[in-house]
């Protein structure tokens, strides 16, 4: 192998798990000792590293943070909105981890677990491990793993052996993908397959990707219908009213409307309460609420907006934002990963950039401008006028100012964009 060459861990693997583990035990130690490792970690696993060296995470202590009680943990999994997917998870996972001698592992969004089921040997391994219901297992409590790196990547991650940062989790493999909400990106959880190192193959992580987008893709059908009730209630109340109106869900995606043409969703505001509220894309409306959602009255008289000052909140390792303020009032709107990454590029470049422009920094690739262009419509659906293009730009005379974390390293930690890594490099 290469003095800088990066680890082929499945390839690697699949030879020979036994020198697979010695090696990363090289590198991982090598690294910490601040010396050269004799391959890369891969790249995944070193910004991880990274990330746990900057927070003081300890390698060498099995730091576990208190477990939850029974009654925290039942009110968890009541609440959780994976719960509906569960018994695709089980269908999926179970039966095939306890006969490769692997768990599965379900949490929320903050590492905590909430379902853990499998071979019963196994699980009694992770219990010496720390590794059990209610413990929390976020990136920066104990360390680089497959339940809290997702979280932080937004990613299926796999970390084997010595890839874990805290030494005493190297007997332990595990891979791990985010489920997302696909109604508006919000990050729901993670679905995790771990086991004994030697129960290690390459092919685990994209079963579990696969199972992950089995997952979301029940979620969606189960949108589908909850649209479709909604649709239903409201159709007689639409079917009264004279000029425009509109029913949305909770998340703004949009079940009917009557004297406008159809939207796929409109941004709401963070605290829609019935009355007068202000609607990005719509202008004044009058809210009303229904059952799965709202009526949305568009009231028609003209109304002026003129944007005078954008802030985008960058600051946290997740849940990104943008506030908008104006001479009739403010709002602002969570941002899913993507359009983070792309209101920061356009805020790096004030004189615009071209699609093809924002298609290398953001996939190193300028031929992928279908992607960034399909992505840039939906940002405009909720800022509207406040995007010009050829190029795409912030519109003159607005202030743009974004607020970014208090260690450039910890910027957008889930992009893997060119450019983001270059500013987290100071670049």
């Amino acid at each position: 192998m290469k003095k800088d060459a990066t680890i082929d861990l499945a390839r690697l693997a699949v030879v020979d798990t036994a020198s697979a583990s010695r090696l990363l035990k090289g590198v991982r130690e090598a690294t910490l000792a601040g010396q050269r490792p004799p391959v890369e970690p891969r790249p995944e696993i070193g910004e991880s590293w990274r990330r746990m060296l900057r927070g003081g995470v300890d390698p060498d202590r099995d730091v576990r943070a208190g477990l939850l009680g029974a009654d925290e943990v039942a009110e968890r999994r009541r609440s959780s909105p994976l719960l509906p997917v569960l018994p695709v998870l089980r269908e999926a996972l179970v039966a095939v981890a306890q006969a490769a001698q692997h768990i599965m592992v379900v949490s929320d969004a903050e590492g905590r677990l909430l379902w853990r089921e499998g071979h019963p040997g196994v699980l009694r391994k992770a219990d010496q491990l720390g590794f059990e219901v209610g413990a929390d297992w976020a990136e920066d409590v104990v360390g680089t793993n497959g339940v809290g790196t997702p979280l932080v990547t937004r990613r299926p991650v796999q970390v084997f052996a010595a890839e874990h940062f805290v030494q005493s989790h190297a007997p332990w493999t595990c891979a791990g993908a985010p489920v997302t909400d696909p109604r508006d990106g919000r990050l729901l959880g993670v679905v995790d397959v771990s086991g004994p190192l030697e129960t290690m193959h390459p092919a685990t992580l994209s079963w579990v990707r696969s199972v992950a987008q089995l997952a979301q893709a029940r979620l969606r059908e189960l949108h589908v219908h909850s649209l479709e009730r909604l649709r239903a209630v409201a159709a007689p109340a639409l079917a009264r009213l004279g000029g425009r109106a509109l029913a949305v869900d909770g998340n703004g995606w949009t079940a009917a409307v009557t004297g406008m043409p159809m939207v796929d969703r409109v941004a709401l505001p963070a605290s829609l309460a019935e009355g007068p509220c202000r609607i990005p894309s719509l202008g004044a409306c009058t809210a009303a609420p229904l059952p799965g959602g709202w009526l949305l009255l568009v009231d028609d008289a003209p109304e002026p907006f003129a944007a005078t000052r954008l802030v985008l909140d960058v600051s946290r390792p997740r849940r990104w934002s943008v506030e908008v303020a104006g001479p009739a009032g403010s709002w602002s709107h969570e941002l899913s990963p993507r359009h983070a990454e792309l209101l920061y590029l356009l805020a790096r470049h004030p004189a615009g950039c071209s699609a093809s422009g924002l298609a290398q920094e953001l996939f190193g690739d300028p031929a992928r401008t279908v992607t960034v262009r399909a992505e840039l419509s939906r940002v405009r659906r909720y800022l509207g006028g406040l995007l010009s293009h050829r190029p795409y730009r912030f519109v003159d005379g607005a202030e743009v100012r974004v607020l970014p974390p208090a260690d450039p390293l910890d910027l957008l930690p889930h992009s893997a964009a060119p450019a983001v890594r270059a500013a987290r490099a100071g670049g």
